[in-house]
């Protein structure tokens, strides 16, 4: 039984993980061009900040509402095909050349995320209780950023091919009409995984643990602060690919290819981390223990901005791996710590408040950061560099009552 389980949990990871690789080929690909697209539309740094800043505080904020339904109806599969349904916004761009279309149209998507994030993301830790949270959120962490890799390539290859010359907006348009084939795929793979394993929450059941508490800890706030804090203060990639295009440091077909390079270097980072922490619980018996991994955060965040609001083509590079390592943490160990800090029947209201939190952080940070930058590319620096070490010290406290001392 215990090895039909495992096998069980394995396939719903593994297909989860192509529903991703699909669903990233999609947004990902169109994440890579937004900012570059709108200021081909006319649009200022400021607007940009606020457009993507906006976006990211709706498909985070939404997920608390989201994530307390899906917990209530328990109809987590229902949000999930809703959610990844609106990625049908990406392929839309190509049938527009307005500015504010195309801005509601990049809020549709994220809003469509924020329905989908906190059931999907339920629906994977259920199954990664059978093999360890780090490893089930690695696993589907590497296949989401083979999408989010291959997503940015392909508008990269198609710039490339068709050079500099003709309508700039009729290229943007172009590369986003190639992103119908994977959509569907998307929406194949989701079906096929609710055919094959409609009920994963047996398989958490299945794990013997102690009695969970009927309420969210202490730990678990002092968590969502220190990501609020750290979150604020991390660069959106739309304003570093609108200061490589306004600043001429990259050209529009290698803004993709750097932001492809960050995606697979997230993978990478993503595989490594989450078995890190993994480790960590394991070798000191305690579920929270991984939460010590997350001090490389603002380590590495800090030297983000330095690097990417520079004017030099390497430093931009070293700016776009650093990037995709903060984000491979991002992606894997912050989810898999709401797996490991909420009782499975508080779940999905764990992953929307921890959402929200992560997305008014990114709305006000992006937001901020795109109105200073109209004014000072130092003044953005030096914002980002101090919200990273107001984090440290908050990252502590949640580390001591973490380990209970």
């Amino acid at each position: 039984m215990a090895d039909s389980n495992r096998k069980a949990a394995f396939q719903l990871i593994i297909v989860f993980g192509l529903v991703s690789l699909f669903g990233d080929i999609v947004y990902e690909g169109a994440r890579s061009v937004n900012g570059p697209y709108l200021k081909t539309l006319g649009v200022s740094a400021a607007v940009v900040g606020f457009i993507a800043g906006l976006g990211e505080f709706i498909g985070y904020a939404i997920r608390l509402v989201s994530g307390y339904f899906a917990d209530k109806t328990k109809a987590y599969w229902v949000f999930t095909f809703l959610g990844y349904g609106m990625l049908i916004s990406v392929p839309l761009l190509s049938l527009t050349g307005v500015w504010q279309v195309a801005a509601l149209f990049i809020i549709m998507e994220r809003f469509g995320k924020a329905l989908r994030a906190p059931a999907r993301d339920t629906l994977v830790s259920q199954a990664s209780k059978q093999i360890g949270t780090g490893l089930g959120f690695a696993i589907s962490e590497v296949m989401d950023q083979i999408g989010a890799l291959t997503g940015p390539l392909i508008l990269s290859g198609l710039f490339l091919v068709i050079g500099t010359h003709g309508n700039e907006i009729a290229k943007y348009q172009k590369g986003y009409s190639l992103f119908w084939i994977p959509f569907i795929l998307v929406m194949a793979c989701v079906t096929f995984a609710f055919i094959k394993i409609p009920n994963p929450e047996k398989l958490e059941m299945a794990v013997k643990k102690a009695p969970e508490p009927d309420k969210l800890s202490k730990t678990f706030w002092l968590y969502t602060v220190f990501t609020f804090i750290t979150t604020m203060g991390f660069v959106n990639f739309a304003l570093i690919g609108y200061h490589f295009k306004a600043k001429n440091v990259l050209s529009d077909a290698q803004i993709p290819l750097f932001y492809a390079v960050a995606m697979a270097v997230d993978g990478i980072a993503a595989w490594f981390i989450g078995t890190h922490y993994d480790r960590l619980k394991k070798r000191s018996n305690n579920e929270k223990a991984g939460l010590g991994a997350l001090l490389i955060i603002p380590l590495f965040s800090i030297f983000i901005p330095v690097f990417a609001f520079s004017l030099n083509f390497t430093f931009a590079l070293i700016s776009a791996i650093i990037w995709g390592v903060v984000m491979g943490i991002h992606e894997t160990i912050m989810k898999s710590a709401i797996a490991d800090l909420t009782p499975m029947k508080k779940r999905g209201t764990g992953y929307g408040i921890f959402n929200t939190a992560y997305g008014l952080a990114m709305f006000v940070g992006s937001a901020a950061m795109g109105l200073l930058y109209d004014h000072s590319i130092a003044a953005v620096i030096a914002v980002a560099i101090a919200l990273q070490i107001f984090s440290i010290p908050v990252f502590f406290l949640m580390r001591k009552e973490a380990y209970g001392t």
